[in-house]
């Protein structure tokens, strides 16, 4: 990995080379994944409705990633400062153990079919059980191509809510996130539930929980990357925390999704059907938790872990249109879709890495303050070193505010 020492420090056009050259970008595909902005607004229109312009995201590559064994350089679409780095940072101490490792399921999604108006719900409930295997047939001989891709519908299970019968569709999408597919198929579903159990249709729609397509990932952190072992135990507690507060787990479990999202929508995935399904699970026994286990090991590092679900493709949708969501996707090593979610959770453990090694030393603000006087002094007009120069001498005077960026860029 030592081409990318020093990565951030290097001129922009070196970082873009070293990039096209690790992925092997020809021109064409560079261009895209370098240009200013390489959506065409007339490709935008086909997305979405009322198209005036586009709005760009920085791409930023995360480094240092090793994931199940093997390095990754991971591209990031987000606006906020430090993700990046932060993420990185994390990343570099996992890899002094070996990396993250990972557990995947299988990219099974979640379609519900409700039945309404139901005398006996638990006897429709059995109904269900006795035919769910023959109607897993007819189901699966309207899609041959997702059967032959080893795809299919895994099974259908009844659950009873309140008082009506909520039929799930599981669906093995493969390599496709698999909405609108899953959608379709509770469509066809629906009569046939019906049919056998009574009552009225109600619902019929895929579910961003899902807990058919869970991943986790792990990593082991050295007590002296963090700043040894009272740094360890001080993380542990603030993880404990994010377990048994909602207040402190809904920022907890955002600083996961800052490392994940920014993933999602560089590969042109759904963030807000990630974001959603992350939030119930953390919700899933009936209290908002976070997401995260860490834990001290008897040699005092840390033993990290985070589970959630990650409904992802590398195919259709988007994914497939959008002209640098490919490109992005080849960075990665065009992962299928299991692997995309192995990078996706463990980019998510390492910016919650990041975040709470920070809270639990100097604190966040520090760093936040460097980047905000940057902030600061670019938009006074300076540029450069120039520009970080002056970002150092405000935190240097404790004076980080538009005004002193202002008599900096004057002087």
């Amino acid at each position: 990995m030592e081409t990318w020492s020093g990565f951030y420090k290097r001129p922009l056009e070196e970082r873009r080379r070293l990039v096209a050259e690790h992925a092997g970008l020809d021109e064409e595909e560079a261009g895209l994944l370098f240009a200013g902005s390489a959506l065409p607004v007339g490709l935008a229109e086909r997305f979405v409705e009322n198209v005036v312009g586009v709005f760009p995201l920085p791409l930023g590559i995360a480094l240092h990633f090793v994931v199940d064994g093997s390095p990754v350089l991971v591209p990031m679409a987000v606006e906020e400062s430090s993700v990046v780095a932060a993420a990185s940072h994390a990343a570099k101490w996992a890899r002094a153990t070996g990396g993250f490792r990972t557990e995947v399921m299988d990219p099974v999604t979640i379609g519900q079919v409700e039945v309404r108006d139901l005398a006996d719900p638990r006897a429709a409930a059995e109904v269900v059980r006795r035919e769910a295997a023959a109607w897993r047939v007819v189901l699966d001989a309207s899609i041959p191509a997702m059967v032959e891709r080893g795809g299919g519908v895994r099974d259908v299970v009844p659950r009873i809510v309140g008082d009506r019968l909520v039929v799930h569709l599981h669906l093995d999408t493969r390599d496709a996130m698999g909405a609108n597919v899953t959608n379709r198929l509770c469509e066809a579903l629906a009569p046939l539930v019906v049919g056998a159990v009574g009552g009225r249709p109600g619902l019929r729609i895929l579910s961003n929980l899902a807990t058919e397509r869970l991943a986790t990932a792990r990593c082991t952190v050295p007590a002296e990357a963090v700043g040894g072992p009272r740094v360890v135990r001080a993380m542990v507690e603030a993880n404990d925390l994010a377990r048994i507060d909602p207040y402190r787990a809904a920022t907890h479990n955002k600083g996961i999704l800052n490392g994940v999202d920014p993933v999602v929508v560089a590969t042109g995935n759904d963030w807000r059907a990630v974001a959603a399904g992350a939030h119930a699970y953390a919700a899933l026994d009936g209290a908002y938790r976070g997401l995260t286990e860490y834990v001290a090991t008897p040699e005092g590092d840390l033993e990290a872990s985070v589970t959630l679900p990650l409904s992802l493709g590398t195919v259709g949708g988007v994914t497939s249109l959008h002209p640098v969501a490919r490109v992005a996707l080849k960075v990665l090593g065009d992962p299928d879709a299991r692997r995309l979610a192995a990078v996706v959770a463990s980019v998510g453990l390492a910016q919650n890495l990041a975040a709470v090694r920070a809270l639990s030393g100097e604190g966040i603000q520090r760093g936040h303050m460097a980047l905000h006087a940057r902030n600061l002094a670019l938009q006074a007009g300076l540029a450069g070193e120039a520009a970080e120069a002056a970002a150092r001498r405000m935190v240097e005077e404790g004076r980080v505010n538009a005004t002193r960026a202002r008599e900096l860029a004057s002087d």
